[in-house]
């Protein structure tokens, strides 16, 4: 005897973020831009500066990071140029970040 089981409308519906990992201390959050090869990549981050990040080898099988994902990126303490990615925001907490002021939006003309 196989038992059936309906999908509830939890299920179904979107998930709904009520809280995202915000950046903590001088941590920042960015925008992968390109990959470099390996696990660099240059990061275009909030504070206006463009970073040369890595993937630590703890993360580097975890995250699939692609051009355009949302990361949190940690400095590193001797070169404020280079940086780690520690965080790969997923599309529902990127959508929060957006509505509560986080990440500012362009608008596009064309």
């Amino acid at each position: 005897m196989a038992k059936t089981f309906k999908k509830t409308s939890e299920e179904n519906a979107e998930k709904t973020v009520t809280r995202a990992r915000i950046p903590r201390d001088d941590e920042v959050i960015g925008i992968i831009e390109e990959r470099c090869g390996g696990n660099k990549m240059k990061v275009n981050c909030l504070d206006g500066k463009t970073r040369n990040s890595r993937v630590p080898g703890r993360l580097k099988r975890k995250l699939w990071l692609r051009p355009g994902d949302v990361v949190l990126i940690k400095p590193w303490e001797l070169d404020k140029m280079k940086g780690d990615v520690i965080f790969k925001y997923p599309s529902n907490q990127t959508e929060w970040l957006k509505r509560n002021g986080y990440i500012k939006t362009e608008k596009k003309e064309f």
